[in-house]
C-alpha cells in the first residue's frame, strides 16, 4: 500500500473555503478504484494548515492517480490557495491497513 500524507500552508484569505474549493478534486480521488481512503484535516493549533492523509491500494494505484486528469487538475486549483510548497510523506507499507492500537485495546 501506499501512505501519503500532505501538510499545506493555505493563505489567511483562503482557509474558510479552501476544503470547498477541492470538493471535485476530493471526490473524484475518493473515487478512484485504488484509494482505500482520502481525508482531509484543519490543524486545531495552526489556523492555516490542512493536512491530506491518503492511501492507495498499491503502486499501479498510487501512480494512476497522480497521472491521472483530475490529480493535474487539483494542482491547479490548489496552487493559488497555499501560501508555499506543501511537504508530503509518501511511503510504500506493508499490511492490511488500519488495524487496532494494542496500548488501547480492550
Amino acid at each position: 500500500m501506499i501512505f501519503i500524507n500532505v501538510k499545506y500552508q493555505v493563505k489567511p484569505e483562503e482557509t474558510a473555503t479552501f476544503l470547498e474549493k477541492l470538493t471535485d478534486y476530493t471526490n473524484a480521488c475518493r473515487a478512484e478504484e485504488g484509494c482505500l481512503f482520502f481525508e482531509w484535516y484543519r490543524s486545531t493549533e495552526r489556523e492555516n494548515e490542512f493536512l491530506l492523509v491518503e492511501m492507495y491500494r498499491d503502486g499501479e494505484a498510487g501512480e494512476k492517480h497522480v497521472n491521472s486528469p483530475h490529480f493535474q487538475a487539483g494542482l491547479d486549483a490548489m496552487r493559488p490557495l497555499v501560501s508555499e510548497t506543501p511537504e508530503i510523506i509518501s511511503k510504500e507499507i506493508e499490511g492490511e491497513g488500519w488495524g487496532p492500537m494494542g496500548e488501547l485495546a480492550d
